[in-house]
């Protein structure tokens, strides 16, 4: 894969950028997954600092007699401190445009060359990038809403001497997954709640649990299905195979209907000794 020096990109930038026909232009930016906002792309939508994504650099990297392009979009709030973020697109025979690569860095484009004759990638930027806006927004988010819903929902409930929470977990709040440090740190610590809050009312009739579950095919994950789709050129089904067998051993999703019978049983007469659990339905992704 691909690089410009420094000097390069900084002197495309001062000149504007290189061009690209307009409906290259929009295809390009689409492919990449950008979004346009005000007639501005946005390859970070939801970014407040940022300008708008720019074409960088466009050339042919692979010798294949067509363009790519370098997109790029500055910004702490998406790209953390290196402040940085890029798309790869490279334009195919058929006049599409196709993502190969996208991430947090300045991207450089060595003279060594790998598969497909395309130039090898270096990624300048510094090693532990995560926007700390990102980090307390999603820790906000899935950690901390918990503990205050639980302080506020508990004295009634002791005082009733009855009363079931259900803190919605993670896979992740009970094993690992790279690039996913603020929302494993997150659910990790949803369990640890669980079980605290558990111990803490452990002879009155209150009960706290978490439900774990692996991939349920929500609106994020099917993003991420089409993602995988297009970055393979593969269908839709065969992403989604491709999505389960990264980690799911049975192979298909669980359904919100199925994580719902399991709260309903926690609320049960059954669930009344259940205390502290985390409860994976995860088609056999902790059991590996």
């Amino acid at each position: 894969m691909p690089v410009l020096s420094l000097s390069l990109l900084i002197a495309a930038a001062a000149a504007g950028g290189p061009a690209l026909p307009a409906a290259d232009r929009a295809a390009a930016f689409r492919a990449a997954g950008a979004k346009l906002r005000a007639r501005t792309w946005m390859l970070c939508p939801e970014n407040p600092q940022s300008e708008g994504a720019r074409v960088e650099t466009v050339r042919d990297l692979n010798g294949d007699g067509r363009p790519e392009a370098v997109l790029m979009e500055d910004g702490s709030y998406c790209y953390g401190f290196t402040g940085i973020g890029f798309a790869l697109v490279s334009k195919q025979a058929n006049g599409s445009w196709k993502l190969m690569r996208s991430g947090t860095g300045i991207p450089e484009f060595l003279k060594t060359k790998g598969a497909g004759g395309w130039p090898d990638m270096a990624i300048g930027g510094p090693g532990f990038c995560f926007p700390v806006e990102r980090w307390d927004a999603i820790i906000s988010i899935n950690l901390t809403s918990a503990f205050h819903a639980t302080r506020l929902a508990l004295p009634a409930m002791r005082e009733a001497n009855w009363g079931r929470i259900i803190n919605v977990a993670s896979v992740h709040g009970l094993v690992a997954s790279a690039e996913k440090s603020a929302y494993v740190a997150a659910k990790h610590g949803v369990v640890g709640l669980t079980k605290v809050t558990a111990l803490e009312n452990a002879t009155t009739g209150v009960t706290c649990n978490a439900i774990c579950p692996g991939w349920v095919l929500t609106p994020l994950v099917q993003k991420q299905v089409d993602a995988k789709a297009a970055a393979l050129g593969v269908s839709n089904e065969e992403a989604k195979k491709v999505l389960l067998g990264e980690k799911e051993p049975s192979m298909q999703f669980t359904t919100p209907e199925e994580l719902g019978e399991l709260a309903v049983f926690f609320c049960s007469p059954a669930g009344n000794n259940v205390r502290g659990v985390a409860w994976n339905m995860d088609g056999g992704w902790v059991a590996q």
